[in-house]
């Protein structure tokens, strides 16, 4: 990786969906998700729950990713979400 790594993350909204996005700084993201001025789709979806987040060495890998995570059905999508609770990347 060179330079400041992107990420991938995914939230549990609190309907139950979850919401795939990119940053730089993830916590940061989260805390516009929360005070309602990130992406629309997670506005009115409180409370959100960080429950995946995966570093890219560019803003184009991460992108990549986070198409082809949005593709995924929500089967592979919870599986990402278990196997990162088994993991200590966070």
């Amino acid at each position: 990786m060179t330079g400041k790594p992107w990420f991938v993350y995914l939230l549990r909204c609190g309907d139950g969906t979850l919401y795939c996005g990119i940053a730089l700084d993830v916590q940061a993201r989260l805390e516009t998700h929360r005070a309602g001025k990130g992406a629309k789709y997670t506005r009115g979806r409180s409370p959100l729950e960080l429950v995946f987040v995966e570093a890219w060495g560019s803003k184009g890998e991460a992108l990549a990713r986070e198409r082809a995570i949005k593709a995924m059905p929500r089967a592979k999508k919870m599986a990402l979400v278990v196997n990162e609770k088994l993991c200590s990347c966070k």
